[in-house]
């Protein structure tokens, strides 16, 4: 079992189709020409014997009407060319009148007898045919025999017969040289077969062979025989790169969690054994200051957790999307009444500019998440009389949010990067009130599942831009 699927297995392999195809190459076309060039060579052969049969049977013609062989067949000048004739083309000649009566016919079978054959009859209606046995190997020709004078009038017809045995030798020697050659030709497209396979084999091969070894090395693959094989180092390393980019990212991501959720429990136990560690017990100030510092790790804990989970439920396929018709206008309100109290503590102003009723496929819960981000953000990374300013547009493909604010702004250096999970501009500033770093990277997976885009446009101590675009209807992709 194990041999045979080996078998199996190579005659999947591209050496051996390579193998195979160029010898199919040589054979195929080698058979079809062979067979081709006999057909043409029967069928020239066979015109020229008509063609001289008839010319012949023309002759006939002229003397067999100026003798008036038809009424009296002792004439011993035409009987004697009818048999040379006969015996040239080692065949039989008969020579019929218009009653199908057989006047004379070189064998001395029919003679006086009825001879009644379609072809003979057609002869008498002024048809000349020929037709050619396959099974005895002869040319049979009929040619009207017709009367000298101005009237044409059909007296009867010659009946010539003629074997083909010498074109069927010739057939038989071309064909045995043709198949002689055809082997050596298959011979030769073997071997060249064999050494081209290798060669367009050989690449790609060498190819895996640098994909298997390259897995657990940084060093790039290149094949470059071929255009092929050229492309697919290129993409090979291309998907390289993203792997050990993703590889990193992910790294980078269990190490920032495990800090994030490490820190305050640190905090908390250092608060709690500061707590324990006072003899006369801890004075209730200090204790109720200890507590509460306590709590808001928790709650920066919670926040954290909460987070993850939104990130890791969206994460998941598109399948878990609850797309619904959504009036974004009314999102947009609702979203800036809930925010409107943090604010107003902050001293932020918020304002909602909408230019026309929006309506479009969303999941509201994902998408609200990922725009109260951008909203909060931009208050809480604002200054004391600042604003935040959003507004929703739309044309007859996409809606768009804007969200800009007057706040700290973002380092050029680090556009780039504050989509990604736990990073943040201004880490003391974040973790003072309360950023976990997932906000943007939430944000841009709700969007990136609605099929949108976002961009962030910033002037660091001047503020912030971001334009978020989204296709009025949802496209569920395919699986």
């Amino acid at each position: 079992m194990k041999h045979r699927f080996s078998f199996f297995k190579k005659l999947h392999s591209l050496k051996t189709l390579l193998v195979v195809a160029f010898i199919l190459i040589g054979f195929v076309p080698g058979c079809a020409i062979g067979g081709i060039f006999l057909y043409f060579y029967q069928q020239r052969a066979l015109n020229n014997d008509t063609v001289s049969m008839t010319s012949q049977a023309q002759l006939l013609n002229d003397q067999i009407i100026s003798t008036g062989y038809l009424q009296d067949t002792d004439i011993d000048v035409i009987n004697t060319q009818l048999k040379a004739l006969g015996n040239i083309y080692s065949g039989r000649i008969i020579v019929i009148d218009k009653t199908l009566r057989v006047v004379k016919d070189t064998y001395d079978l029919s003679d006086g007898k009825t001879f009644v054959w379609e072809n003979a009859i057609l002869g008498l209606k002024g048809e000349r045919t020929s037709v050619y046995d396959n099974v005895s190997h002869c040319l049979i020709l009929t040619v009207p025999i017709t009367a000298s004078d101005s009237s044409n009038n059909i007296e009867g017809v010659i009946l010539i017969t003629k074997s083909t045995d010498s074109i069927e030798q010739n057939i038989t020697f071309y064909r045995n040289l043709y198949t002689y050659l055809l082997l050596v030709l298959v011979v030769i497209m073997a071997i060249l077969s064999v050494f081209l396979s290798d060669r367009f084999s050989g690449p790609f091969e060498k190819l895996a062979d640098l994909i298997l070894h390259s897995q657990n090395s940084h060093d790039k693959v290149k094949v470059d025989s071929f255009m092929e094989t050229e492309k697919i180092s290129e993409n090979f390393n291309e998907v390289m790169q993203k792997m050990r980019d993703i590889d990193e990212s992910r790294q980078e991501f269990v190490s920032n969690v495990s800090h994030e959720l490490k820190t305050p429990l640190t905090s908390m136990k250092v608060l709690a054994d500061s707590l324990n560690s006072m003899e006369d017990g801890a004075p209730l100030e200090i204790y109720q200051d200890f507590m509460h510092d306590i709590t808001n790790e928790i709650d920066r804990e919670t926040k954290i957790i909460n987070d993850l989970l939104s990130l890791v439920r969206m994460d998941k396929s598109g399948a878990t999307m609850n797309i619904e018709s959504k009036n974004i206008n009314e999102m947009l309100e609702s979203l800036l009444k809930r925010l409107g109290p943090i604010a107003e503590k902050q001293k932020v102003e918020l304002v909602l500019e909408s230019f026309r009723p929006v309506n479009a496929e969303v999941d509201e819960v994902k998408l609200s998440l990922g725009i109260m981000n951008l909203i909060e953000n931009g208050i809480k990374y604002n200054k004391e009389g600042g604003y935040v300013h959003v507004s929703l547009n739309a044309d007859h493909q996409y809606f768009y949010i804007t969200v800009e604010d007057n706040g700290m702004g973002i380092p050029k250096e680090s556009l780039d990067r504050i989509f990604e999970r736990f990073y943040r501009v201004d880490k003391s500033h974040s973790r003072e009130i309360g950023g976990t770093g997932l906000g943007l990277a939430i944000t841009k997976n709700a969007i990136d599942m609605h099929h949108g885009d976002i961009k962030v446009h910033s002037t660091l101590g001047e503020g912030t831009t971001f334009d978020v675009r989204i296709p009025l209807i949802y496209i569920k992709e395919q699986s």
